[in-house]
């Protein structure tokens, strides 16, 4: 990765900024798919360790033939009145590096329990003994609220910055621009 390019949500009195960042990412998924791929890192430079704050900017990583082939497909339709967009520019010298990923619990015993049901073809009964209140897990991380393409139900992506390092590790990214391996620039 040798470049990147900072997508800027702009405040707006009608839209909340975690709104604007959500559809952005929604539409970047879709991009991610439509190209295929795996070689395009997200990180979100203003990003709150704690909570619901990603921050402003969405940061594109990669290379710039990658970058260029991305941006000339449109999938900023309809954004345009809502962020500034940097151009791609040269990573600087001597950043850190860290990997950005996606994590994922099992958060509601209820949802657990009704997916047993519907899997394994347990009453509500069995599946209450099965799995009791104490498997729900809750995390703090900052997350983005975005829409099944197959399901439609709404889900949180959650996103977790793990620690600076000092070298790169390359590796693939999923379809959200996430890795568990591979690490983007930080800066």
């Amino acid at each position: 990765m040798d470049h990147y390019i900072d997508l800027r949500v702009r405040s707006d009195p009608e839209f909340p900024v975690p709104q604007l960042l959500n559809a952005l990412f929604a539409k970047l998924h879709r991009a991610l798919v439509a190209l295929k791929a795996d070689d395009i890192g997200v990180s979100f430079p203003g990003h709150k360790s704690k909570g619901a704050g990603l921050g402003h900017t969405l940061r594109l990583h990669g290379h710039q033939a990658r970058l260029q082939h991305l941006m000339q497909e449109n999938w900023l339709t309809g954004m345009a009145d809502h962020i500034d967009a940097a151009g791609i520019l040269p990573i600087p010298a001597g950043v850190q590096h860290r990997i950005v990923q996606r994590v994922q619990v099992h958060s509601s015993a209820e949802r657990i329990r009704r997916r047993q049901m519907k899997r394994h073809g347990l009453t509500a009964e069995e599946a209450r003994q099965r799995i009791p209140d104490t498997v729900e897990q809750r995390l703090d991380l900052p997350w983005l609220t975005l829409r099944s393409q197959s399901t439609g139900q709404h889900f949180r992506l959650f996103i977790e910055h793990l620690p600076c390092q000092t070298t790169a590790v390359s590796g693939s990214f999923n379809a959200y621009g996430l890795s568990n391996v591979a690490t983007v620039p930080w800066f």
